[in-house]
């Protein structure tokens, strides 16, 4: 059997438990291949099948992310190690690294809260070529994994992982204020239907947040002054539904608040800062 046959008898299989079946399937066979998804439809669509791919598609069946089974994920424009400690980057999110290069192109110090893979953080930086940042995680798995991202980026002199936890008291002495604070912080309401793949694998601390979804913004936004630089901004994302609430948050804390929308027109994050930078509430149209 050739590499595009078992392409597509994959895709096939994989239509009852993804939306993206043929996407996946090519991932899971590019990386049996050891080479890039480009490539392999380039130059390996009629080789033979590697052995390999069926454990692959296998895993896929049970709801397995592909990211976990192939370890990497695209995002913004780079390449991220991912690991079961910590959740996937989307593509959604992408608005806020767009979002906050727009909002201060020249930003010296860069905090991002919960930096998981790191994603967020490096990918900032990659943007701010003199900017330093610091990437927070309560958890030393992920930690591991965003330094791993920072080394294979060429990042990590300018990027500092730490652990520390916002619930904990002084968990920010001694880190200073910041021109960018960044954070896609919990936001998932207790009991949503989601899809198995992500309440099945991805880690549930980076995911729940109280019955409302709203627990981790009522202890992390009232904070965000003390963090912020003078002419600083947060970027903070939100579920679709919950822009209303997070404002109201901010407001709460004395900052002013704008809405960023993501490529569906979703409701995405929420851009805050301590001045009458811009009217509360009032939406910008951008993406």
């Amino acid at each position: 059997m050739s590499v595009g046959l078992a392409i597509r008898e994959a895709a096939e299989a994989l239509a009852s438990v993804s939306d993206t079946p043929r996407l996946d399937a090519e991932l899971l066979m590019a990386h049996v291949l050891g080479v890039s998804r480009s490539d392999m439809l380039l130059k390996h669509m009629r080789m033979p099948v590697p052995e390999g791919i069926a454990r692959l598609v296998m895993r896929r069946m049970g709801h397995e992310p592909v990211a976990y089974i192939i370890g990497e994920q695209e995002f913004y424009g780079h390449a991220f190690r991912i690991t079961p400690d910590v959740l996937i980057p989307r593509g959604d999110s992408e608005v806020l690294v767009d979002a906050a290069l727009a909002a201060r192109p020249q930003a010296a110090r860069v905090l991002d809260c919960g930096t998981g893979s790191g994603a967020l953080l490096l990918s900032v930086l990659a943007g701010l070529p003199r900017a330093e940042g610091v990437g927070i995680d309560r958890s030393a798995a992920a930690l591991d994994v965003a330094r791993g991202n920072a080394e294979s980026l060429g990042l990590a002199a300018r990027a500092t992982m730490a652990a520390a936890d916002w619930h904990a008291p002084g968990w920010a002495d001694g880190l200073g204020r910041f021109d960018l604070v960044l954070a896609n912080p919990p936001y998932v309401e207790d009991a949503a239907e989601l899809d198995p793949s992500v309440r099945g694998h991805e880690p549930a601390g980076a995911l729940f947040a109280g019955p409302e979804g709203l627990d981790d913004y009522r202890v992390l936004v009232p904070q965000l002054p003390a963090l912020l630089a003078p002419g600083g901004a947060a970027l903070v994302e939100i579920g679709h539904a919950q822009a209303e609430a997070v404002s109201a948050i901010a407001a709460a804390a004395g900052l002013s608040a704008r809405l960023h929308r993501d490529l569906a027109g979703r409701p995405r994050v929420l851009e805050m800062a301590q001045s009458a930078e811009f009217p509360l509430g009032k939406g910008s149209a951008s993406a």
